[in-house]
């Protein structure tokens, strides 16, 4: 099987960067920022970022790169012989299709949004936003629509080879991603009340973390950083093997948080100044992209323009988590069953074309299925992917670049330290041990509670 590689850094950067960046960092992190304290809840976030999502992250990147291949025979390149760590990369894939599942249906209601503000359905400043979205949901036709097209051109841009397809995409994308978001701040800013919305966001606010529980504050700060980055599915792993040893895996890591970080935080510049300067309550989760911010738009002059940029930004950035999850699915079926790379992508988009169909009809003609604890198809599906998948294969990362029944620390370690940029100090091996792995298992624990 052909060893594909990135054309550049950059593009392996941006990929990356691409599928750490995703409809969490817009409806959920500048929600729980204002929540728990602004700027302080900011920077509890940022040491968990330091010492959780880094470290895992260069963990899942040396797999891949020492290895050179996908799930399952990365495992098999790297263990003891005898040993059954690949078995994980099974379970990894299985989330991955799991995720892409729900995922998919979600990503077309973005394409469906922007083509809806492009097309005027939001014109008229009476119209009643949270009707037109129960209306989306209610029709199982438009949303398989818009579901179909994000699939067959996630798989059709992933059906060429990594760099003319992958690489050349999700660099045009996140280059307009991060230009809409420019924009949209500019715009963001000069609304009457800009000001009071970035107070309430980016100042620390000691009373408001407390009134909602230090504890409390420390946890979902602890669960952002760790889940931002989409750790655990192996998808981290597969880019690694397409990775030069130019530079060490912490540097690399590092550049990776921060581009997903920034996107995260300048969601909260545009939501907050637009919600505050029309009274508006941002909320959590889907309400606030689809009900409170279509209506921040309908009030505000030439909203059906900035409508559009928004959901045209948002399209980008779950398009890109989308291809960049394919790009794993199609190089694991590559490596695993010797097919080629256009084989498995018509294979795969078939498959979840169909299995992505009962979260579309989880809204609407299955609406009285519910799965697991009582939630609909959707919420089910993503229950097993977070509270699951990833941080158990988080976890599993970790013990076999750790431990001697895995690969070992200094094998791991010299993986990572390869190349230039900062290096991955051994006073550092009992942290990552023997701390780490109970900062996960509290996660997971704490995400099978529940609320």
């Amino acid at each position: 099987m052909k060893n594909e590689g990135f054309k550049s850094r950059m593009g392996f950067i941006l990929v990356s960067a691409g599928c750490a960046i995703g409809i969490g960092n817009v409806w959920k992190f500048p929600y729980i920022t204002g929540q728990y304290g602004g700027g302080l809840f900011v920077i509890i976030y940022l040491i968990f970022l330091l010492i959780m999502g880094i470290p895992v992250m260069t963990m899942e990147l040396a797999v891949g790169r020492a290895s050179r291949r996908s799930a399952v025979q990365s495992y098999k390149t790297l263990e003891k012989q005898g040993s059954k760590w690949h078995i994980h990369g099974w379970f990894a894939i299985f989330g991955c299709y799991l995720l892409m599942m729900y995922y998919t249906t979600v990503s077309g209601w973005m394409i469906s949004y922007f083509v809806k503000f492009l097309t005027g359905t939001f014109d008229s400043t009476g119209i009643d936003t949270g009707a037109v979205f129960g209306e989306m949901l209610g029709d199982p036709g438009s949303m398989g629509l818009f579901m179909a097209l994000t699939v067959i051109l996630g798989f059709l841009v992933c059906s060429f080879e990594l760099q003319s397809g992958l690489e050349r995409i999700t660099k045009v994308m996140m280059t307009g991603l991060l230009l809409l978001i420019v924009i949209l701040i500019g715009r963001a800013f000069t609304l009457p009340g800009a000001v009071e919305g970035l107070e309430f966001y980016l100042l620390p606010d000691i009373d408001r973390a407390v009134e909602n529980g230090i504890g409390n504050v420390i946890t979902a700060a602890m669960n952002q950083a760790f889940f931002t980055l989409s750790l655990g599915n192996a998808c981290m792993e597969v880019f690694g093997s397409y990775m030069s040893k130019e530079n060490t895996l912490i540097s690399e890591s590092v550049t990776i948080c921060a581009l997903d970080t920034f996107v995260a935080i300048c969601s909260g510049l545009i939501i907050f100044p637009a919600c505050f300067s029309y009274n508006i309550q941002p909320d959590a989760g889907p309400s606030l992209i689809f009900i409170t911010l279509p209506q921040v738009f309908i009030n505000m002059p030439g909203g059906r323009i900035w409508g559009a940029l928004f959901f045209l930004f948002m399209t980008f950035a779950s398009f890109s988590t989308v291809i960049a999850v394919f790009e794993n699915i199609i190089r694991t079926n590559m490596d695993n069953f010797g097919i080629g790379r256009r084989k498995a992508s018509v294979i795969n988009c078939i498959i979840l074309l169909i299995a992505s169909l009962p979260c579309v009809f989880g809204y609407n003609i299955w609406s009285s299925l519910h799965l697991i604890g009582g939630r609909d198809v959707l919420d089910s599906e993503d229950f097993i992917v977070s509270s699951l998948v990833l941080p158990i294969g988080s976890l599993i990362y970790l013990l076999f670049c750790t431990t001697g029944w895995g690969w070992g620390f200094d094998k791991y370690r010299e993986e990572a330290n390869t190349g230039r940029g900062i290096k991955l100090p051994l006073w550092f091996k009992p942290y990552l041990k023997y701390v780490l792995p109970v900062l996960i298992i509290f996660i997971i624990v704490r995400g099978l509670v529940p609320d």
